[in-house]
Parts: C-alpha cells; structure tokens; sequence
C-alpha cells in the first residue's frame, strides 16, 4: 500500500512502525527521518508536522480501498454497499492496528488529518456507489463519519479474526443511520411540497395576477 521507493512512502511508514512500538505521543520527527533513513530536510519538504504524516496514511488507505472496490450492482441495498466498503478499509487497516491503537490513545484532533479523514468518508460513499455532492451528499459524509467513528473504536479492540463484534456494531449503526436518513427525506419532501404551496399563492396574489378560475363561479349571464 506504502510505495517504500520513495520518501514519503517510507516516512509514513516509519512512523507507523514507530507509532506500533511506543507511545504516539513520545515519537518525534527526528526519529522518524531516522527510521526512514531520509534527512530532517527531506522529511520536510514532504511533511511539516506528524499530523501531515498521519493525513497522508489516511489518503494511501484510500487510494487502497478505492483500488479494490467492486462495481455497485444496482440492486444492492446502499447499507449494505456501504458494509462491504467500511469493511474492507478496516481488512486494509489490519496491519496498521497495533500502531492506531497507540495513535488513538494519545492523539488529539488536528486540522490536517480532521480534513483528510471527512474527504476520506466522501470518497467511501463513492467508492459504495452513493453520491457524495450537493448538501444531501455532505449529510450522507457526516452520518457516515459518526458511524465509522464509533465502529473503528470498536475495530481497534476487537481481536476475534472474524471481526464479529465490529460487523455486528457496523451494520446496527448503519441501519439507525438509514431511518434517520429516511426521516430525512421525508422532511424534505415536506418542506419542498410547502415551499411550493407558497410560491404558487404568493404567484396569484402578485398585482396584476389573474385570478384561478373557480368551478363553484358560475358563467356570467348571456345578455
């Protein structure tokens, strides 16, 4: 997944080693450009920080789980497209976890990888077959981004080999999602449905508006 031919392939990887053998926290830059075996002044022109590192891990699981992504076939249920994605994010994950583990215990929220890991739930939706664009897109990535939060704490202490537990959570938390989702549609459809009620009285009650004929409004009288 990591293309150890170059810097920040190996940078990234390092630090991933060195986050699986002592606390996140404790390791430092210098000693991941000594693990990567590259200069401080290469590690820097690639990366400015240990969050910069972390994002760019984010980007690589991306780029992996998007590789190997089925098409959709349209008569799946879009719960279960997004089951198989998330799932295979945490098999490409599996290596890394003891790393993450440490990670999570020390790692506080950080601008770059904040950022990498909203486009990264985007690009999952994508890679499930559902779009991510336009404000219904935005929600879908934010309901995604709390299912998967919660679901990846799970992951991270889940040592049964066939992820029981972390399946069992994925799909209860996907399926509350789903009725919120609906819930969601439903006051949509509402709320056009009104803002349409009221375009069209606004409309007729407009000066110089002609009036709705009324089947109730008898015909004038011949003369």
């Amino acid at each position: 997944m990591l293309d150890l031919s170059t810097s920040k392939g190996r940078i990234v990887a390092a630090a991933l080693r060195l986050a699986g053998e002592r606390s996140w926290n404790d390791v430092t830059l210098a000693d991941i450009a000594k693990s990567a075996q590259v200069s401080l002044v290469d590690l820097r022109r690639d990366f400015g920080s240990k969050a910069e590192i972390l994002a760019a891990f984010v980007r690589a699981v991306d780029d992996e789980v998007l590789a190997g992504a089925p098409e959709r076939d349209t008569s799946q249920p879009p719960r279960d497209a997004i089951f198989e994605v998330v799932m295979r994010r945490f098999d490409v994950l599996a290596s890394y976890k003891p790393a993450l583990k440490s990670i999570s215990e020390s790692w506080a929220p950080e601008a770059a990888v904040v950022r990498a890991l909203a486009v990264s739930q985007a690009w999952m939706l994508r890679a499930a077959g559902i779009a991510a664009e336009g404000l219904e897109g935005q929600l879908r990535t934010v309901g995604l981004a709390a299912v998967y939060a919660t679901v990846f704490r799970t992951w991270l202490n889940d040592d049964d080999p066939g992820l029981a537990r972390t399946m069992a959570v994925l799909d209860r938390r996907l399926r509350r999602g789903e009725r919120t989702l609906n819930t969601l549609d439903e006051i949509k459809s509402r709320l056009c449905s009104l803002a349409g009620t009221f375009t069209s009285a606004r409309k007729r009650a407009a000066p110089g508006a002609e009036p709705d004929a009324s089947p109730e409004t008898p015909p004038p009288a011949s003369a």
